[in-house]
């Protein structure tokens, strides 16, 4: 198990590196770091250790889990299929902070004071599915859908945004849920 936590260890630093040489800051310029921000529409937003969407990266760790699991039919051992299942994750936080992505949030969703994760919020992202795909390997499945279910639920009526909304939007965005997410 120690050596895949020192590999994941290697593969987040090198995400965290990566996004400060696409130009991407350390943490927040506001000058500190919050464990919290809870003000979606901000631009500080995506900047501190966890906000709104932390949760849609535990949901990540639930489906990763769940897509290991069945490659594997559950034989890999922990430590390996966590670090197969955050391979994904570091790519696409990657990916996320490219200026194509940035861009169709700032289009086609309610992201318009969005301009890419900071270091250290996106390595925090990839932690919490780290978090997401423990809990997946360690609770029943009525449990984890309950919480994702919870979690979707909960931060859509709080932020009018979640994961289900934001692969939506990313993929095929429609004007009635735009105009539902900008009506906070």
């Amino acid at each position: 198990m120690q050596k895949y936590i020192l590999i994941l260890a290697a593969l987040i630093l090198f995400q965290g590196a990566v996004l400060i040489a696409m130009g991407h800051p350390l943490f927040c310029t506001c000058g500190y770091v919050k464990l919290w921000h809870g003000v979606a529409n901000s631009s500080e937003n995506s900047q501190h250790l966890t906000d709104w969407y932390t949760f849609s990266h535990v949901i990540h760790g639930f489906l990763l889990y769940f897509a290991v699991w069945l490659i594997s039919r559950g034989r890999w051992p922990l430590g390996y299929a966590l670090l197969i299942a955050m391979i994904p994750e570091i790519t696409w936080e990657i990916i996320e902070n490219t200026p194509f992505v940035i861009n169709r949030y700032r289009i086609e969703t309610i992201s318009l004071s969005y301009y890419g994760d900071s270091a250290i919020n996106s390595v925090s992202d990839t932690l919490a599915a780290a978090f997401g795909f423990f809990l997946a390997s360690q609770l029943p499945v009525w449990t984890i859908v309950a919480l994702a279910v919870a979690m979707e639920l909960i931060v859509g009526y709080f932020i009018h945004d979640n994961f289900t909304l934001n692969v939506v939007m990313l993929i095929h965005p429609f004007d009635a849920i735009k105009a539902w997410q900008a009506a906070i």
